[in-house]
């Protein structure tokens, strides 16, 4: 009970764009993970969450912006991305949601 909790700790969100969605086509699904994530637990928690067999997984971490809401400054957050490789004959259908 308690490992299927941390997979949800792990795998935060899909990210939908319209470049993941592009990338989809080639059995690659990206996922929002949490910062200290590792490949191996990246890994673990899609084949547990969703009954797949994972080929690969890159990850990269994407740097917060400055933005200006109301004419006040802010900034994003950083966040960290993984694009997840599926072996063939597997898919994640995202729009259903974790």
């Amino acid at each position: 009970m308690t490992t299927q909790l941390k997979h949800y700790d792990v795998v935060l969100s899909p990210v939908i764009t319209e470049k993941s969605t592009m990338a989809s086509e080639d059995n690659k699904i990206v996922f929002k993970v949490a910062r200290d994530a590792s490949k191996p637990e990246i890994k673990a928690a899609v084949e547990a969450l969703f009954q797949v067999k994972v080929k690969s997984v890159n990850t990269l971490v994407r740097k917060g912006k400055v933005k200006r809401f109301r004419g006040h400054l802010g900034r994003q957050s950083d966040y960290k991305k993984a694009v997840v490789t599926l072996h063939e004959g597997h898919a994640i259908d995202v729009t259903t949601g974790l």
